[in-house]
Order: C-alpha cells, then sequence, then structure tokens
C-alpha cells in the first residue's frame, strides 16, 4: 500500500500538479467528445417510454443493449439492422400468445391488439350472434390467455307441447334445458336422455306428467235377467219388473301428460247401493203360421205328376233368401217351389195339393226326379207342419 502512494506523493511538486492536470482536461476533453457522439433515442416499449443515449450502430443492438428482448411475432417501428439516428422514435409492441378453442379445437395465436375484440376481427375469428365467447369484446388481450367460443347450432325444443326453435351451445341435453331455464320433475319424460349429446337439428321433448289420486261417485249399471215363458210366442218379450242402477264410490290414480290424461288405474271401490237386475220373460211358444191352400178347386193343368215333397223356410242352413232365378223370398210369404229343372222347367206355374198354385223359381242340391221343395214361413214351422208327404201336381203353363 505504501508503494501504491509512492507516485501520488510525487505530483505534490509543482511538476507533478502541472502533469495532473493536463491528464485530467485530456480525459474530460475525450469524455465531452464521445457524450456529443452519442445518438439520443426514445424507446417506447409496450407503454413504458424511456430516452437514452447510445452509441449503439443499429435498433437491434439498442435494444440488446438496454435490456429489452423482442420476438418474431412482436411489432417494431423499426427493422431490427435499421441505424440508430438521433432523435429516432423505437416503438416496440410485445405480442399476447393466445389460444382459441372453438367447439374443443385450439390453435395458437400471436397477437399484439388491445383488445378481444380486435385480435379476433384481426385474426377473421367469424362470432355469429347466438355463439357464446368466453371474455367479452372490451376485455383487454393478456399473454397466456384462452379464449372458449362456443358456436351455436339450432335445436327444436318441445316443452310440454309448446315448441320453439332455439339457439344453442350446450353439449348435452341436460345442458340445453338448464341453459333453457327449463325445470322438469322425475315424473316427466325426456326424450333423448338426458346425458344424451346434443345435435343439430335435433328435437328435445320433455313431456309434463302429474299424477293424482281422485275420488269418484259412479252409476253401477244393472243386468237383465231373462226367464223363459211358454205362454208367448217366440219374438215376444215382457218386463216382469223393472231395473234400478246402483252406485259405487271408486278411487282412481290418473295419470296425466301435458295436462291429457292418458292412463287411470282404480285403487280401491267401495259399493254404496247394489243395483237391481231388470227381469223379462221371453217368448218360447212357437207361432203357428198357416199357408193357404186351394184344394177346395183343383185346376185342370197341361200334365200331371205325383211327387214326393218336403218344406223348406228362407232361415235353412245354408240359404241366402234369394232363389235360383234371383227371388227375394227372405219374407217367407211367397208361393214358391224347389224343382228339377229336368221335370219341371224352371218359371213353370204348378198346382201343389195342399200347398196351392206356386211359381217353380228355385232349385235343390237334394231335389232330384220327382221330388219337389216347398218354401214355408220357417224351418220350424217346416218341421212342425209340412214334414214329408206325397202330393199331386199339376203344371199349368
Amino acid at each position: 500500500m505504501q508503494n501504491l502512494l509512492n507516485p501520488l506523493r510525487a505530483l505534490k511538486t509543482k511538476v507533478g500538479y502541472t502533469i495532473l492536470t493536463a491528464v485530467v482536461v485530456a480525459l474530460f476533453s475525450v469524455w465531452v467528445f464521445l457524450d456529443e457522439a452519442k445518438a439520443e433515442v426514445v424507446i417506447a416499449a409496450d407503454g413504458d417510454v424511456q430516452k437514452v443515449k447510445t452509441s449503439s450502430d443499429t435498433v437491434g443492438e439498442l435494444l440488446d443493449d438496454v435490456g429489452i428482448d423482442f420476438g418474431k411475432h412482436d411489432e417494431l417501428s423499426h427493422e431490427a439492422t435499421t441505424e440508430v439516428v438521433d432523435g429516432m422514435e423505437i416503438v416496440l409492441e410485445s405480442a399476447n400468445k393466445v389460444t382459441v378453442n372453438i367447439d374443443g379445437e385450439e390453435e395458437e395465436y400471436y397477437s399484439t391488439a388491445e383488445t378481444v375484440g380486435e385480435f379476433l376481427e384481426e385474426e377473421n375469428i367469424e362470432v355469429k350472434k347466438h355463439d357464446v365467447v368466453s371474455f367479452n369484446d372490451m376485455a383487454l388481450l393478456q399473454d397466456g390467455m384462452f379464449i372458449d367460443i362456443d358456436q351455436a347450432f339450432k335445436v327444436t325444443l318441445n316443452n310440454g307441447g309448446d315448441k320453439e326453435d332455439v339457439w344453442a351451445t350446450a353439449n348435452t341435453v341436460k345442458e340445453l334445458l338448464q341453459d333453457e331455464d327449463i325445470k322438469y320433475s322425475k315424473q316427466d319424460k325426456i326424450e333423448p336422455a338426458l346425458d344424451k349429446d346434443l345435435k343439430e337439428g335435433m328435437t328435445v321433448t320433455v313431456t309434463k306428467v302429474k299424477t293424482e289420486t281422485k275420488e269418484v261417485t259412479e252409476a253401477l249399471s244393472f243386468n237383465t235377467d231373462e226367464e223363459k215363458d211358454s205362454e208367448l210366442e217366440k219374438g215376444e218379450s215382457r218386463t216382469i219388473s223393472e231395473g234400478k242402477e246402483g252406485k259405487v264410490e271408486r278411487t282412481y290414480e290418473i295419470v296425466y301428460e301435458n295436462g291429457e290424461e292418458v292412463d287411470r288405474t282404480l285403487l280401491e271401490e267401495n259399493v254404496v247401493q247394489k243395483p237391481k237386475n231388470k227381469k223379462v220373460a221371453i217368448g218360447t211358444k212357437e207361432k203357428v203360421e198357416t199357408v193357404s191352400t186351394s184344394n177346395s178347386q183343383e185346376p185342370s193343368g197341361v200334365k200331371e205328376l205325383t211327387m214326393e215333397a218336403t218344406a223348406y223356410g228362407p232361415d235353412c242352413a245354408g240359404c241366402s233368401g234369394f232363389t235360383a232365378t234371383g227371388m227375394d223370398v227372405r219374407s217367407g210369404t211367397q208361393k214358391v217351389i224347389a224343382v228339377d229343372p229336368n221335370v219341371i222347367p224352371l218359371g213353370s206355374r204348378v198346382w201343389v195339393e195342399g200347398y196351392g198354385e206356386a211359381i217353380a223359381a228355385d232349385t235343390g242340391g237334394a231335389i232330384k226326379g220327382n221330388i219337389i221343395d216347398v218354401l214355408v214361413p220357417s224351418e220350424a214351422y217346416a218341421a212342425d207342419n209340412w214334414g214329408r208327404r206325397t202330393v199331386k201336381v199339376k203344371i199349368l203353363d
């Protein structure tokens, strides 16, 4: 240390002071020269403004000298290789890294836009009226920001019978109902199911189901009891005693869908008043009908035959009520006989013993040869009043 101070002690002489003064003046002159050679520059980096004097040759070297980093996505007012001149204003805007997620598809962007709205416009990212964006247009864009965009699509919502088209961004049916503030109960029917993925054009139906218990008093109908009466002819009836309805109290469980009843289950019933059945007498007596004959005056005929005669009614098994020639004999009052056309031609006018004049207008599977079948009011009459007999038959024309 002592040795280091020795040169300084030497300067205390008059000559030493002269030399020191000369050195200081020279150094000051160099400093003044160098300071005047520096360029004065204004740097505005992301809103932070500073004025610096620099001897850097280029903008890139200057920013490096003052410790300002910039990347390829940042906006710099001058090229990095631009020569620095006095009075230069250098503006640097650092780009923010932004991730955009559109319906699950992510993409990264670098932008110097100030707001989210400006960013979306600059990047030509279309946002429609019903789309949902996680930030509003006026939100400041920040580095590392994650922007979610849910694109809206149209679905049909049928809520309790009220149908409308709505714009949705929900992923599932359940989310749609939540977004639309649709209230539903466990009883309600929802189609498709709540956990189903929502798709464009889908129809979501909410059927409002309500169950209630209801007590009602209802009429209890009476039955009709029939009693056979041999004094009355068949087809006749007589009321013995009138019936009377009863009363029953029933408890139902009633299910409504969208306000309309769709199911009713009987839970309990209590008969308050029993019904009284109606009693009716039904006739069983065969009605006697006579077939007019003209035996009193036997006509003369072209040809006379002795034949076996049976009888049939329009109600016989297999009978249609119409003859082979098309006559309607359903009333059973016409004078018609069934014949074998090889013996008596169809359309012939005949006279039958015990039957009278008739038309040969019908045929039959069992009517072959000298057999005829005469028409009577009913099968019962044929069995009880005609039977099977041999008769004289005359062909009149």
